[in-house]
């Protein structure tokens, strides 16, 4: 059987407890591009500019468990969400 390859984070649910999580694992797997971008992104720290961005609490609190959830760290998770927006405002151009 052919696992589903996931090709952005978003295509993963929150899981309502480690059962549901390991079940959802067992089917799918993450797309190699995926896995590869997340590893550039992180090893991008000695490169990296800080800013600061205003957040509504709630928002980012729910940002936070997301993130907990696929046991990434949100800052992480967030720029690999605004690096595959990029990607896709570049291929729909």
């Amino acid at each position: 059987m052919a696992l589903e390859s996931i090709t952005s984070w978003e295509d993963v649910p929150l899981f309502d407890g480690e059962q549901a999580e390991a079940a959802y694992w067992l089917e799918h797997q993450v797309d190699l591009r995926l896995m590869e971008a997340a590893a550039s992104a992180m090893s991008e720290g000695s490169e990296s500019v800080t800013i600061t961005l205003r957040m509504d609490p709630r928002m980012l609190a729910r940002i936070k468990r997301m993130a907990r959830s696929r046991y990434l760290n949100y800052q992480s998770m967030m720029k690999q969400w605004l690096s595959e927006r990029m990607e896709k405002e570049m291929r729909d151009r």
